[in-house]
C-alpha cells in the first residue's frame, strides 16, 4: 500500500493519494493538479514549461500523401521522415501521483483541446500504475503525449491546462498471478 504520512500540527495523518511536484521543477512555481468544479471527476494537469508542439502536416507527411496519391513509389527514407513528424510529443507537468495499489490514475484529453486547437492524444487515455510513482528513471513524472493535427505549429505555454487526471479503482481477474515483475523505469517501461 502506498501511503504519503504527514505530521500536522503533532498529529500524523495519512494520504491515500494525491500530487506531488518532481525534485528538477521544485521552486519553479508548478501547482497541483485541482478539479475546476465540484461535480468535476478530473484534476486538470498544466504544462510544465513552454513546450512547441509541431504541426503534423509539416515536410515528410504531406509529401508521403503526396506520392501515395500519384502512385510514386515510397523509399525507406519516406517513411522515416513522416514518421519523424507524426511521432507523439511528451509534454511535461512536473507533476507525480502516488494512490493504492489497487488504484489507477487515467489521463484524458481535455474536450476542448480537438475542436479548438486540435490536439489529440494519440493513445486516447494514459494509464499512470501506483508503481510508476517514484521511479528511479523519471520519479514518476506524468507527461501527456500530444499531436497538433492543427496546420500552424503551437506553442504551449507554461502552466497551461492540457489534460486531466482520474483516479480510479480497478478489478483483478480470478486468474491473476500479482505480476511477477518490479517496475524497472519511468515512462513505457511496463510494456516491455
Amino acid at each position: 500500500m502506498i501511503e504519503q504520512v504527514f505530521k500536522i500540527e503533532g498529529a500524523i495523518k495519512v494520504k491515500k493519494r494525491g500530487f506531488g511536484i518532481v525534485e528538477r521543477y521544485q521552486g519553479q512555481g508548478l501547482t497541483l493538479p485541482k478539479r475546476s468544479t465540484k461535480q468535476a471527476a478530473g484534476y486538470d494537469f498544466a504544462a510544465a514549461e513552454d513546450f512547441a508542439l509541431p504541426s503534423i502536416w509539416k515536410s515528410g507527411f504531406v509529401k508521403l500523401f503526396w506520392q501515395l496519391k500519384h502512385g510514386t513509389p515510397l523509399k525507406d527514407e519516406d517513411y522515416v521522415q513522416a514518421n519523424k513528424v507524426l511521432k507523439p510529443r511528451l509534454v511535461p507537468t512536473g507533476i507525480k501521483a502516488y494512490m493504492q495499489e489497487d488504484e489507477v490514475l487515467i489521463l484524458a484529453n481535455r474536450s476542448s483541446n480537438p475542436l479548438k486547437r486540435g490536439l489529440i492524444l494519440p493513445n486516447g487515455v494514459g494509464v499512470i500504475d501506483a508503481d510508476y510513482y517514484n521511479n528511479d528513471q523519471n520519479e514518476g513524472e506524468i507527461f501527456f503525449q500530444l499531436v497538433n493535427l492543427g496546420v500552424r505549429d503551437l506553442v504551449i505555454k507554461k502552466g497551461e491546462r492540457i489534460g486531466q487526471g482520474i483516479f480510479m479503482p480497478y478489478l483483478k481477474s480470478d486468474q491473476d498471478d500479482g505480476g511477477t515483475a518490479e517496475r524497472l523505469g519511468g515512462f513505457g517501461s511496463s510494456g516491455r
